[in-house]
């Protein structure tokens, strides 16, 4: 059966990975700049409060795993009133050794292993418009099994360490996203697939992207009326159908351009159309500029990256 949250996360191919003890004692706090990256944390000892841009302040205790897709601004603390120390994380991404904000004589309150990683893909805007901006989980072991892999890797230089990671990550991000709660979820693909319905479509659009969709057929797998399943759609994820439909074509385009050497002409027809123009026109409207000139671009990201 075709896993629409696996393929998303595959496309995106988790590539860095950093990771690292943190732990907090007495009157403590740090407000993060916003970063963007993926973050994510799990409470292993403890407890501290986490309040993220105009959220409430969510109490975090251990076993408790957080899942930031897009890592805006954030402030992490005690319990004691205090005003935040200001962080930049963008200026520690060398910075290896284990994070204790408050005083370092006393013993920690809380103890965490946290990190952020970067993605090897065109499209991580995918992962933000889909996903919630928190991800709250309690009480999943598994998770804090999978960060504590992650740290363990992270820390270490054994071969073949940063294979190991990309794949703990998409494990870790798979699990994350079917362990938070669907219902209650914003509108987004969780929400979606949360619905057995709606579920149905979109596990057929992510099996055959190039098929010549309709709201009409896409209706009839889902055992909906045509406006039922429009309404009841665009109110889960937060796009219409055919939108939806056209990110996901779009996001397998963005990545054969920039990964694989494939014929406009084939690109276009896995993607749904019937000619290397009409999907230039397409992609153009969609992503602001010509396939040849993304798959450029790209590339040179690449090359300077290396």
């Amino acid at each position: 059966m075709t896993d629409p949250l696996a393929e998303i996360i595959a496309l995106l191919r988790p590539a860095q990975v950093l990771a690292k003890s943190i732990s907090g004692s007495g009157p403590w706090g740090v407000q993060y700049a916003a970063f963007g990256h993926p973050s994510f944390c799990v409470v292993t000892e403890g407890a501290c409060l986490l309040q993220v841009a105009d959220r409430e302040p969510l109490e975090l205790v251990a076993g408790d795993f957080v899942f930031l897709p897009a890592t805006p601004s954030f402030v992490l603390s005690g319990f004691d009133p205090v005003e935040p120390h200001q962080l930049d994380p963008t200026t520690m991404s060398g910075h290896t050794t284990d994070l204790h904000h408050g005083p370092i004589d006393s013993a920690p309150d809380v103890r965490m292993l946290g990190g952020y990683f970067l993605f090897d893909s065109p499209d991580t805007a995918l992962l933000v418009t889909l996903l919630p901006q928190l991800i709250h989980v309690r009480g999943v072991d598994r998770l804090t099994v999978l960060v504590r892999l992650v740290r363990e890797e992270t820390a270490g230089s054994l071969a073949g360490r940063e294979l190991i990671l990309a794949r703990l990550v998409e494990v870790l991000l798979i699990e994350a996203l079917r362990a938070a709660p669907g219902d209650d979820a914003p509108a987004g693909l969780i929400r979606g697939l949360a619905d057995e319905r709606l579920a149905a479509s979109i596990r057929e659009m992510h099996r055959e992207p190039a098929s010549p969709w309709t709201v009409e057929q896409l209706a009839r797998t889902a055992a909906l009326s045509r406006s039922a399943y429009f309404q009841r759609f665009s109110r889960a994820v937060g796009l219409p159908p055919m939108e939806y439909l056209l990110t996901w074509r779009m996001a397998i385009a963005k990545d054969l351009l920039g990964r694989k050497r494939i014929a406009l002409e084939q690109i276009a027809e896995r993607v749904g159309y019937s000619s290397a123009s009409t999907f230039s026109t397409a992609f153009m409207r969609h992503v602001g500029r010509s396939p040849s000139s993304y798959a450029r671009e790209h590339k040179l990201a690449r090359s300077q990256a290396v």
